[in-house]
């Protein structure tokens, strides 16, 4: 039942967004990820991103994200983090070049990873406090919960235990506003992520991904739809 609503709700939110004007756009990310586990609980996150502008012209976002890990048990971890996002603009409002936004988040998250035959599914639930810079006006202070799920498909066959080979990755991630929507879009929806990728695991320590993302964005006057094609590289020490 719960299940049912939670994608009910997805499907209303995604078809209010294409009904609205929608702006199309198409981009590139790269994305770069670490986990290393440095005793039995405790171990430290770090993802960075690099982001294109709409036709791959110009880079758009860079974001730095660190956090310190506590590993519940073998299947739930909780982590505490930061992160700096800059946002670089083609211009600003009277035309100036280079014009650079910047945010910072603190953020909390919840990972629950299971199995479901050979299937590896991972579960995140992340709350996010974010201090937004703005062209116009004081900052803007909101939060925002997220949540996000992933499988990994090993494409070879009997593979129970995947430690090296080729395999398929689908992912989605829900964005909501909980705090100050007003000020953002005017809707507890915010966006939807939508990812499938192909990759190869060079061992439990290393794997590489190429995919494509679709992002759709609840504006505040326009919606947003942004192709973007993904370059991913995962480690684990």
């Amino acid at each position: 039942m719960r299940i049912s609503l939670f994608l009910l709700t997805m499907l209303c939110s995604l078809s209010q967004l294409a009904i609205a004007q929608t702006q199309h756009q198409s981009t590139g990310w790269l994305f770069l990820m670490n986990n290393t586990k440095i005793s039995k609980k405790w171990g430290t996150h770090l993802d960075v991103q690099l982001r294109s502008s709409d036709q791959f012209s110009l880079l758009r976002n860079f974001m730095f994200r660190p956090g310190l890990t506590y590993f519940i048990n073998d299947k739930s971890d909780v982590t505490l983090g930061y992160l700096l996002n800059e946002t670089f603009s083609g211009q600003d409002m009277i035309g100036t070049r280079n014009n650079t936004l910047t945010e910072h988040r603190i953020w909390q998250q919840y990972i629950y990873k299971h199995k479901i035959s050979t299937v590896n599914v991972s579960h995140r639930l992340r709350l996010e406090q974010r201090f937004m810079e703005q062209n116009a006006g004081s900052d803007l202070f909101a939060q925002r919960f997220r949540y996000f799920f992933r499988m990994i498909l090993p494409l070879e066959k009997g593979k129970q235990d995947f430690d090296k080979g080729p395999f398929a990755a689908l992912q989605n991630e829900l964005f909501f506003n909980v705090q100050n929507k007003g000020k953002l879009n005017g809707s507890v929806f915010d966006q939807n992520r939508a990812y499938l990728a192909a990759g190869y695991r060079f061992s439990k320590k290393m794997d590489l991904e190429v995919g494509y993302l679709n992002q759709a964005v609840k504006g505040l006057r326009q919606n947003s739809m942004n192709h973007a094609v993904q370059l991913a590289l995962y480690t684990r020490f």
